[in-house]
């Protein structure tokens, strides 16, 4: 079970790495108001979600115990960012204040996970 967890683990890494890289390879970007959400940010969030349902699931039945609270937490950040990349994904310009929000609550939300213990 440890090396399944670990994989999800590492996927949902992979998946923090695409929405977070999508966001800092667009900050030129955002300084000119020319910003958008790319591809790479979609599926990065949704990378996210699933893995880390399927990870709270995976230490549930593990026995090990889950922060409630947090996971709550990070999944109604992950929701927000999510339904905002989702339904911006394909306009030219986001603006400057909305993309900045995404990337405020990605950055959140890895600090939470890291430091929240």
């Amino acid at each position: 079970m440890d090396v399944l967890i670990h994989l999800f683990v590492g996927l949902h890494i992979i998946g923090i790495a695409s929405l977070l890289g999508g966001f800092l390879t667009q900050m030129k970007a955002m300084g000119q108001g020319t910003a958008r959400f790319v591809p790479a940010m979609l599926h990065g969030a949704l990378t996210m979600l699933v893995t880390g349902v399927i990870l709270v699931g995976l230490n549930q039945a593990d026995d090990q115990t889950v922060n409630n609270v947090k996971i709550g937490v990070k999944l109604a950040l992950l929701i927000v960012i999510l339904g905002l990349v989702y339904v911006k994904r394909d306009d030219e310009k986001v603006d400057k204040g909305l993309f900045g929000l995404v990337g405020l609550l990605t950055t959140a939300n890895v600090f939470i996970a890291v430091l929240w213990t």
